[in-house]
């Protein structure tokens, strides 16, 4: 816990009445220690990738540029679903996760477990009907095995949004450790960012379209 709420302040560009006010209100994850707030690091980072929120260039500085994570490798690994039935958050990452292949000897019922904790913790909404569901920690000891899913709902599923819109899709994501989970954070905030990528999304476009247009942002943006 090596950040105060002056430091958070300045790496997000506000003032520090206005973090006081999310901590206030449940919108940013901190601890309170000896009666003063501390933030974490690596959570914050995290918190910045999902929710989209415009920082310093400090933060972004510990992404690294060249990082190795292949965004179709991780989802063809994942899968891409659709018509993935439920009413509540419990449910459709339940279901979600029914269809998503794991590696040999991996817990299903244990990642759903850590899926869950985390959103118990704080929503994985990140607006626009996405929500990005995964393990406050990575769990994964193979990077062969990181996975992104992406599940359409088959129905719009209230996960606490703060644009109060329902999610109907979901990136669930499966990573081997802390800096490849904040790359994968990353570029999946890269993607849902793009209008073209965002359209698809809300009409489920086909597995086929999505990879495609995946691809091309990858060569384009991340030298793949």
């Amino acid at each position: 816990m090596d950040l105060k709420i002056k430091d958070v302040a300045e790496l997000l560009q506000v003032d520090e009445k206005t973090i006081t006010k999310w901590i206030d209100e449940g919108k940013i994850p901190c601890y309170k220690i000896n009666y003063q707030y501390r933030f974490n690091r690596e959570e914050l980072n995290e918190w910045i990738l999902t929710n989209k929120v415009d920082a310093s260039p400090a933060v972004m500085a510990s992404q690294s540029p060249d990082s190795p994570v292949d965004i179709i490798e991780c989802l063809n690994r994942g899968g891409i679903y659709y018509k993935v039935p439920g009413d509540t958050v419990e449910l459709v990452i339940r279901n979600s996760m029914n269809s998503v292949p794991l590696p040999p000897r991996m817990d299903r019922d244990l990642i759903i477990f850590h899926l869950l904790k985390r959103e118990a913790m704080m929503p994985t909404a990140v607006g626009e009907g996405i929500a990005i569901p995964h393990p406050r920690v990575p769990i994964l000891s193979d990077i062969n095995n990181e996975s992104i899913s992406i599940c359409f709902l088959e129905q719009p599923v209230d996960f606490k949004a703060l644009d109060k819109i329902s999610v109907s899709v979901m990136f669930i994501v499966l990573s081997a450790n802390q800096c490849r989970h904040l790359e994968m954070l990353f570029k999946i905030s890269n993607l849902c960012r793009q209008p073209e990528f965002l359209a698809m999304l809300k009409q489920q476009a086909p597995q086929e379209k999505i990879f495609e247009y995946i691809v091309e942002i990858q060569k384009k943006n991340w030298g793949r």
